[in-house]
């Protein structure tokens, strides 16, 4: 089996670092926030073994790939560009894409523009729901609700303070309180008013076995060499995407599809995602399972590894 290599590749007019591994048929693995490629190593190894290609980008704004300045680069129609553009760039014409957190929706929308390049698709943590004509912040505003985490990420240099004045405790803190190790109160949601994202977290007094001090070094440097600012982007593009998705406004997904969350993931307590995922079978025709899993928690591909492998090569292999 090969091992993990980084290369980095011109990319719809991004340089985009991507990890790869093993040879055969195309996955492409998208990571969300606030993490790098290195979160889908324990899935890189586990397709590998299995006969796939896996690349791993560090998705635009993060860690060795570019990060435009203009929140207005990071619409989803970029993001899904960044995907064809990469497929051309590693020599192929189709890919299986598999995505979470902010990835999910990446991988979503990129099952949806091009069915003719993605040939299925899972998501992990976010599940699918067709664009529609309002976007979440404006749905939040519309409620009365002015403090809910997506919020707060808004203003240019707020978040970017709180997240990078201890970048290593910051990686820590999120990660462990996300987890289904955590302590169980909702990290990624209304914030009271005054607080920051990090005040619902908590500092771990030990680390859990899924995650090592190493991990969080890791993705703690590349944080503390590029800032939060590319990922945090991402949230201020939201309306924009909203806008010009608004051709796909309740469209369907036919490819083969995948999701798996876990059932202490914060994203699960979002209003309205139990109604979601009572949806997918219907925005997602071609669903081939729905599995969510127990006690675990945001980083399900990192906390479960050998449970995701297991459902996710499957997957591939019955497709």
């Amino acid at each position: 089996m090969s091992e993990t290599t980084l290369q980095t590749l011109e990319v719809n007019g991004i340089r985009m670092r991507v990890a790869m591994q093993g040879n055969g048929p195309l996955v492409l693995l998208c990571h969300g926030f606030p993490e790098s490629w290195h979160s889908w190593r324990y899935q890189m190894k586990a397709l590998a073994d299995a006969g796939w290609r896996a690349a791993a980008p560090d998705m635009r704004g993060y860690g060795g790939t570019d990060a435009p300045t203009d929140p207005q680069s990071y619409t989803m129609l970029h993001h899904v560009a960044d995907m064809v553009d990469l497929i051309k760039s590693l020599g192929e014409r189709e890919a299986v894409i598999v995505g979470h957190d902010w990835g999910a929706p990446v991988a979503w929308h990129a099952a949806l523009l091009r069915p003719d390049i993605f040939r299925a698709v899972a998501g992990m943590s976010v599940p699918y729901s067709p664009p529609s004509g309002v976007d979440l912040l404006t749905a939040l505003e519309r409620q009365g609700i002015s403090t809910f985490y997506m919020q707060y990420f808004q203003t240019p240099g707020v978040a970017e303070a709180e997240l990078e004045a201890d970048i290593e405790a910051t990686i820590r803190r999120i990660t462990f309180s996300m987890s289904g190790d955590g302590p169980g109160r909702v990290v990624a949601g209304v914030l009271p008013p005054g607080a920051g994202f990090l005040d619902a977290t908590v500092e771990p007094e030990s680390l859990p076995e899924w995650v090592s001090a190493e991990d969080i070094s890791y993705v703690a440097g590349e944080f503390r060499r590029t800032g939060f600012r590319g990922g945090l982007n991402w949230y201020r593009a939201m309306r924009w995407s909203t806008e010009l998705l608004a051709a796909w406004k309740g469209t369907v997904i036919r490819q083969p599809s995948l999701f798996i969350a876990g059932t202490r993931d914060d994203v699960m307590r979002f209003p309205g995602s139990e109604a979601r995922l009572k949806k997918l079978p219907e925005v997602l025709p071609g669903m081939r399972g729905c599995h969510l899993i127990k006690g675990a928690g945001h980083w399900i591909q990192r906390e479960r590894a050998s449970t995701v492998n297991a459902l996710l090569t499957n997957f591939l292999k019955n497709i």
